[in-house]
């Protein structure tokens, strides 16, 4: 039964481990960036399981306001923790991957700055959703922080950075003259790369999932004690 329960987790350690082992070994096409390409197998999956964690917050701030139950805001919480972490390895892998291919770590590039801004938002939605007592009025505080940083997410990550015309990042619509990634991968690191999202996301989820647990546990304890 916990097999069947926990399928995706063992197969969230396959997808990373055959992506950390073979994601060294697969051939890297010849391009400009050569061998620092082989960072987009875990750079990019970090981001994607950043955004893909943060997407599970602003649902479950948005059933907060629906049905104001508490375990809803407490989800959202978790998430956009765990999404803070990941959102970090994102920008020390993108920093080292900048330092190989543009020459210094942080460039001016409205990717990195876009990166950067969103981290901020949510590093606000933490502090003021710490420094209000009440259940209620926090997790209502909080829910719409959640959302608005959800939108601002989208576009400092996904809009912005694709209308800009003096982005040094790959797969932007200004960065003709910047490095190849994205169309650079061909088939065989396609094997690796899609994987490679999908074991990080199943990554993020599962840490999520813990946290989610281990909050629960510690509010049992709490709410036992205060009984006695």
């Amino acid at each position: 039964m916990n097999m069947k329960r926990n399928w995706w987790k063992y197969l969230s350690i396959a997808f990373l481990l055959y992506a950390i082992i073979y994601g060294f070994m697969v051939r890297i096409p010849d391009t400009s960036i050569g061998e620092t390409l082989r960072n987009v197998f875990y750079h990019v999956g970090m981001w994607f399981a950043m955004m893909g964690v943060l997407t599970a917050s602003f649902i479950n701030s948005i059933k907060f306001l629906k049905t104001g139950n508490l375990e809803y805001d407490l989800k959202a919480n978790q998430a956009v923790i765990v999404s803070f972490l990941f959102g970090i390895l994102g920008l020390i892998t993108g920093m080292i991957w900048a330092q190989f291919t543009w020459g210094e770590p942080w460039a001016n590039d409205p990717h990195l700055n876009g990166a950067v801004v969103t981290l901020l938002i949510y590093a606000a939605y933490m502090i003021l959703r710490s420094a209000i007592t009440d259940d209620e009025k926090r997790g209502r505080v909080a829910a719409v922080l959640n959302i608005f940083a959800f939108v601002m997410m989208l576009m400092l990550l996904g809009l912005l950075p694709r209308l800009a015309e003096n982005t040094l990042h790959p797969g932007s619509g200004g960065s003709e003259g910047g490095n190849p990634a994205f169309g650079d991968m061909d088939a065989a690191m396609r094997v690796v790369f899609y994987p490679a999202l999908a074991g990080w996301i199943m990554l993020a989820l599962w840490i999520l999932n813990i946290k989610i647990r281990i909050k629960k546990l510690e509010q049992y304890i709490e709410d036992k004690e205060w009984d006695e």
